[in-house]
């Protein structure tokens, strides 16, 4: 009986050995995927140490020997866009992967905005039966926080049919459908996100450590890893049922309060909509329901963790670029953003290139935080805030191959995820155009070039106008309400003299500028346009792209300089 259980355990241990000796790929190399066009393509895994690997790939065939860990790479020469093929990876086994397309490949990342579901858009009923698109390939990684960066990822790519598009990011497709049809050649859409995250969690613990403004979030996550079981035992002992006791009150009150709301309101909604009217607004809780606490082992806002499981991974498959939707979770620190966020995009770019140089300076293009929060009857006096992300990320455009989408005027004031998707998409979807497709078309909005003082006036010089600028109207991001009409006069400006107070202000578009004054300001220092968390204003190019919000000072508050 003995041998016999030595000899089953040996036969155990056998056939696990031989499964780890096994040619295996990462989940990001497999059936339906999308390979990036007119790039060196990494194509890499694992097999037992000095086993002879090859690829064969549409009439090419490169080998490669593992190394003492396992890990092997080749690395294909460019192709041109087409598709279906096959590729083979041969060792002791062989895997075939099928229905392979070659086109355009991105990254689509960022926080709820962009991890925000097709389903959830308002107009999904009539987009989603129109999204059959068997040449675009989409793949959703799953949520993963880690401490150290991983090899591989769960997930698989998918045909957009109706059907699967509803699991994906809204922004992701939209975008990658308008490229697919004015480019005409399969796309492929990684997407990774998670909602509430903020940017450090994004970027690598090396680069957070390399800059003293960020460094911060590299010891946080440093002291988090060294005392994680002490951290863990405290979760379960402490916070969990401290959770657990207030959620449970909240059920008992406001949540039943908010069942009675919902019904109601279901009814009410219901009748609108047959009488071609909006929805009224949806009932909210008179308090917050309590969020279930990130456990120590678990928190995606940590420093590095989503960078570590859910961008390594991917690293380096071949991709075109990335488009990126976050920045509330960082809204509180816009100063720390100037550093934070063009650092986590040349990280991204350092460690693609590390694998494949042409992966260089690969294009990034992300959306600009939209209107959100009620208007504001006084003007903005503060630099911080919304208005001073939104200025942060306009800055990252002195980065090399960078463009940014403005949507300053698709926002919900009630709502911080808007519903209207496809104008995002779209707007990105220009921008790449421009950026990584070298095309000659109107890819952005009005964006501010300079000032001069005129008098009483200050007379501001914009770039980006297109046909020219115009009073524009917002798009409407509800079902059955028209697009509003435009006002007759421009709206969103205000105006401030040396004491840095700024008041309401006039404006009226001359040329391919605009002059701006205040009865209220006789001697003018600096102008701001669409500066507050949710702004009222209206200035577009004829192409119909909003002008992005901007400041000709450089003042960090009320009252203080530079």
């Amino acid at each position: 009986m003995r041998h016999r259980l030595l000899l089953t355990a040996a036969s155990v241990a056998l056939v696990s050995l031989y499964a780890r000796a096994d040619v295996k790929l990462p989940a990001i190399i497999s059936d339906n995927m999308c390979l990036q066009g007119g790039k060196t393509l990494p194509i890499w895994g694992t097999a037992a140490a000095g086993e002879a690997v090859t690829v064969s790939l549409n009439g090419q065939k490169q080998s490669v020997t593992a190394g003492a860990d396992g890990k092997w790479m080749v690395k294909l020469t460019p192709m041109q866009a087409g598709g279906p093929l096959e590729m083979t990876v041969a060792g002791k086994n062989t895997v075939t992967i099928k229905n392979i397309v070659v086109g355009e490949v991105w990254v689509a990342s960022g926080q709820s905005n962009m991890e925000f579901g097709f389903r959830g858009t308002h107009n999904a009923a009539t987009e989603a039966p129109k999204a059959a698109y068997p040449k675009i390939r989409i793949f959703n990684l799953k949520k993963k926080v880690a401490f150290e960066p991983l090899a591989d990822c769960e997930g698989k790519w998918e045909e957009c049919t109706p059907e699967s598009v509803m699991n994906t990011s809204a922004v992701g497709y939209f975008f990658v459908r308008d490229l697919h049809q004015d480019l005409g050649v399969p796309m492929g859409l990684i997407h990774t996100s998670w909602g509430g995250t903020p940017a450090q969690a994004w970027t690598s613990l090396e680069d957070l450590a390399a800059k003293p403004e960020i460094q911060a979030y590299a010891d946080t996550f440093n002291t988090t890893k060294e005392n994680l079981a002490e951290s863990k035992a405290k979760f379960a002992s402490e916070v969990l049922p401290k959770w657990k006791a207030a959620d449970k009150k909240w059920q008992e009150t406001d949540g039943l309060a908010l069942k009675v709301a919902m019904t109601e309101w279901q009814g009410k909604a219901k009748a609108a909509q047959a009488a071609g009217q909006p929805a009224p607004p949806q009932p909210k809780p008179a308090h917050p329901q309590p969020r279930y606490p990130a456990a120590p082992d678990n928190n995606p806002n940590l420093g590095s963790v989503l960078y570590n499981g859910m961008i390594a991974p991917i690293i380096p498959y071949g991709i075109e670029g990335a488009i990126w939707y976050q920045g509330e979770s960082n809204a509180g620190q816009p100063q720390q953003y100037r550093t934070l966020f063009p650092a986590m995009i040349a990280d991204w770019r350092k460690h693609w290139t590390e694998f494949n140089p042409d992966e260089k300076d690969f294009p990034f293009i992300w959306v600009q935080l939209a209107n959100f929060m009620p208007r504001q009857a006084e003007a903005v006096q503060d630099s911080g805030g919304w208005p001073g992300l939104r200025e942060a990320q306009h800055m990252t455009l002195s980065l090399p191959n960078t463009g940014e989408a403005v949507i300053i005027d698709v926002g919900q004031a009630e709502d911080i995820h808007p519903k209207d998707k496809m104008d995002v998409g779209h707007r990105l979807a220009l921008a790449a155009e421009k950026v990584a497709y070298h095309k000659e078309l109107v890819y952005s909005g009005p964006t501010y070039q300079s000032m001069n003082r005129e008098g009483d006036r200050i007379r501001v010089t914009l770039a980006n106008i297109g046909g020219g600028l115009k009073i524009g109207a917002h798009p409407s991001t509800q079902p059955n309400v028209p697009q509003e009409s435009p006002a007759s006069e421009l709206h969103g400006f205000t105006i401030a003299g040396e004491d840095m107070k700024f008041m309401p202000a006039q404006a009226r578009i001359i040329g391919d500028s605009i002059a701006v004054w205040s009865t209220s300001v006789a001697n003018p220092a600096a102008v701001r346009y669409g500066w507050a968390n949710n702004p009222d204003c209206n200035l577009y190019n004829k192409e119909g792209l909003p002008a992005s919000p901007f400041r000709t000072d450089a003042w960090t508050g009320a009252g203080k300089k530079n």
